[in-house]
């Protein structure tokens, strides 16, 4: 008999120091029993925090001839799977890879990486962060962090949110350019805690998952959390087990770097949880 393996198409970047991006999406969706295709976005030596003069290269011309080449050799795609773009014209590509899939009807998942800490990252212009919520309306499922939902949505960031019922609204609003799910994560949450607020739009249900706050921050938490809620929902898990999965990996992650007391720019051990992720795998 054969074995069925998921086939994820990962448009992301490839940060080769730090452990985020494409060198932790890879690992965390293959410990789950997926296969990820990467559709690299961009090259670089190490990510965009704490490291000074890194090499870049866009690999934005490239972009269109790899999809092309998979088009034109039968090869499809259960889920596609976006994240950090370097320019406004990769949004235009990702939108016609998309486009040009739809007729297998893949999941679509959208992490709109655009900032965190309440500050839009460095290359993000005022027309890029308009353009993202084009590819958001082409989702099925869109993962913004609290910051990337401020931006999105024309809110003010704050420090502390002391109810849910604004988090609700602002998962709905989401909802409104299109997704049929919407999740929000890291959010800066009463009493010392980080809230992860979930909402399927068709059942009109919400979800919430608290954790701890570790007063430290590690890059490509948030690409761990939405691999994980992508394999597990390719699992067949609903949204508010994936969500749940996801967060209990991050915190995981978290709490084994936390102790070991490494550099927070070079990201957490995911190599050191990643059997937590194998034993969860359904055969």
């Amino acid at each position: 008999m054969q074995y069925f393996v998921p086939k994820v198409a990962a448009v992301h970047d490839i940060s080769c120091f730090g452990r985020c991006s494409l060198t932790v999406i890879i690992p965390v969706l293959s410990a789950m029993g997926i296969q990820v295709c990467p559709l690299p976005t961009a090259v670089l030596s190490t990510h965009l925090g704490g490291f000074k003069d890194l090499a870049f290269c866009d690999f934005t011309n490239y972009m269109p001839e790899f999809f092309h080449h998979w088009k034109k050799e039968g090869i499809t795609f259960h889920c596609i799977y976006s994240g950090f773009l370097a320019s406004e014209e990769q949004i235009d590509v990702v939108q016609h890879f998309i486009d040009e899939s739809s007729s297998n009807h893949p999941l679509v998942v959208v992490d709109p990486v655009m900032g965190d800490e309440g500050k839009l990252y460095s290359i993000y212009t005022p027309h890029m962060q308009e353009r993202m919520k084009d590819l958001v309306r082409k989702a099925d499922i869109v993962t913004p962090n609290y910051t990337e939902a401020c931006f999105l949505l024309g809110e003010s960031y704050q420090n502390t949110i002391y109810d849910t019922k604004k988090m609700k609204n602002w998962l709905m609003d989401l909802g409104g350019f299109g997704p049929s799910k919407v999740i929000i994560t890291g959010i800066p949450f009463v009493n010392e805690k980080i809230l992860t607020i979930g909402y399927d739009k068709r059942k009109n249900t919400f979800w919430e998952v608290y954790s701890d706050h570790i007063p430290v921050k590690y890059p490509g938490t948030g690409d761990i959390f939405a691999s994980v809620l992508v394999g597990a929902l390719l699992q067949q898990d609903c949204l508010s087990a994936a969500m749940e999965r996801a967060a209990e990996f991050v915190r995981l992650s978290i709490q084994k770097t936390f102790a070991a007391q490494t550099p927070s720019r070079e990201g957490v051990l995911v190599e050191k949880v990643l059997p937590w992720l194998c034993r969860d795998t359904r055969q």
